[in-house]
């Protein structure tokens, strides 16, 4: 059966879990950045071999862009697989499901920021997030 958004999620973190997993999140939102630019500088290429592939098309981009998708696709799974929700892959935007006062929150982090200072509810976003007191750790 498929979750809602209303449900438990799998893993609740706590502030000091969810500033850990930030090196490993900068760094794998820094290799998805290398790989999109690689992609946007093969796509022309990959394009036009793509459109002779009937006849046998080809390109030696091909190898790079394929391998820009899977670093794209490995990275952003093994974010998913630690149970941080990704909100924008071109920002870096993450959220972390936390407790606050009895209820589930997101502690929201965004690519290059050096701790989570901030928090949101669930249903809402970036743009409505919360500076996080002192005492929230």
């Amino acid at each position: 059966m498929a979750k809602s958004d209303n449900d438990t999620p799998d893993r609740i973190f706590t502030l000091a879990e969810a500033n850990e997993l930030l090196p490993q999140l900068n760094q794998r939102f820094a290799s998805v950045r290398r790989a999109k630019t690689v992609i946007a500088s093969t796509k022309e290429e990959v394009s036009k071999a793509s459109a002779q592939a009937a006849s046998g098309g080809g390109s030696p981009v091909g190898a790079l862009y394929i391998r820009a998708l899977h670093e794209i696709s490995g990275s952003l799974q093994a974010i998913h697989e630690l149970g941080v929700v990704i909100k924008d892959v071109d920002l870096g935007l993450c959220d972390f499901p936390y407790k606050l006062e009895g209820r589930v929150v997101y502690l929201c982090w965004k690519f290059g920021e050096d701790e989570i200072r901030w928090w949101h509810e669930t249903s809402c976003g970036y743009k409505d997030r919360h500076p996080l007191d002192e005492t929230s750790s």
